[in-house]
Parts: structure tokens; C-alpha cells; sequence
């Protein structure tokens, strides 16, 4: 059971207060996860039914069963939903930092905290599996938060699968990656 471990506790960061995503969370998390503005760098991202919504969130819960997952970061005072984000293990091979914010809440240092607590975290279940981002190179915002970090930059290329054919990827990560690693996070 999730709350039986110590790392589904909630997380105080000032005025965030990070919680283990849940189904609770489906109304909100789908509100976001289908806004265009949030979806700016992939278009082809955004969520056009529940059900997709359901689904992640369905992924995102299991994902707590490696001892560390996404959670869902609501301003302390007054509970709003301000997104979500961490770390979550790909495939045994390494942590993805991840998080998306309501637009409301963008340009004020929340993804960096969120991203920040969660690679802390994940160095701390884990520590033998590289923290990684993986981004679109136009998305200035997140190369910002992933070098905040101190993540760098370990891979460089076509981002296979994107419509735009055009797109780049870019992957930083806090350590050297074989190549096994590299394959999943080119994922």
C-alpha cells in the first residue's frame, strides 16, 4: 500500500505542498494535461479525452511502487492545483525529471523546486540510476530548469515519433549513461 512508505508522505517546499498523484487529482490533472497553453512545445501532447488522463494518472500511481513517483503540487494556504511533477523511473534504466504547471503558476520557480525535490529524492531511493530530462530543444524554459539542476546535456537528436519532423531532443542527465540507458531515454 502506498501510504505504507515513508516516501508517499506529503512534501512541504514553503508554500507548495507535494503529494502522491492520485484519481482524486483526475478532474484537475486532465483540466491541465488538456490546455493548449500548457501543451506550447508539443502540440500533439494534449489530452483530448478523460480516459488518456485516467490512463497516466493509472501509470503515474504504479509508479510509486519503485519508492518514488509524480506528485501533484497545491499551494499550502489555499489547496489550488498548481500541477504536477518529479521523478519516475523509465524502465529501470534511469529517473525522469518531469512537471507541468498551470499557467498561473509559470515563471515563479515551482518546476525547479518540484524538479529539484524530486531528483533529491530519487538520488536518494536510488542513487545508482542517472537523473535525466528529456525536452524539446525550443523549449527554452525546461533547458533552464534542467541546468538549474545541474543536468547537462549527454544527448543531441531527431525526436523520433514527434509530428513535427523538424523537432529536436535534447537529454541531459547528472552523469556520464551507457549506451542501454541512452536507448530508453531516446525512448
Amino acid at each position: 500500500m502506498r501510504g505504507a512508505h515513508a516516501a508517499t508522505d506529503p512534501v512541504v517546499l514553503g508554500d507548495l505542498v507535494l503529494t502522491p498523484v492520485d484519481v482524486g487529482d483526475l478532474p484537475e490533472t486532465h483540466r491541465l494535461h488538456a490546455d493548449p497553453a500548457v501543451w506550447t512545445h508539443l502540440p500533439s501532447g494534449r489530452h483530448t479525452s478523460l480516459a488518456r488522463t485516467r490512463e497516466m494518472i493509472e501509470h503515474y500511481i504504479a509508479d510509486w511502487d519503485h519508492g518514488l513517483g509524480y506528485w501533484t503540487a497545491r499551494l499550502r494556504d489555499t489547496g489550488a492545483y498548481v500541477g504536477i511533477g518529479g521523478c519516475r523511473v523509465r524502465e529501470d534504466a534511469a529517473w525522469n525529471v518531469y512537471y507541468r504547471l498551470d499557467p498561473a503558476f509559470q515563471g515563479r520557480g515551482f518546476a525547479t523546486r518540484i524538479a529539484r525535490a524530486g531528483a533529491e529524492r530519487a538520488a536518494a531511493v536510488r542513487p545508482e540510476l542517472p537523473v535525466s530530462a528529456i525536452l524539446l530543444e525550443h523549449n527554452l524554459a525546461s533547458k533552464a530548469v534542467a541546468e538549474r539542476l545541474g543536468l547537462r546535456l549527454v544527448w543531441r537528436g531527431p525526436d523520433d515519433g514527434n509530428p513535427d519532423p523538424g523537432a529536436v531532443r535534447l537529454i541531459y542527465t547528472d552523469r556520464d549513461v551507457t549506451p542501454a540507458q541512452l536507448v530508453v531515454l531516446r525512448g
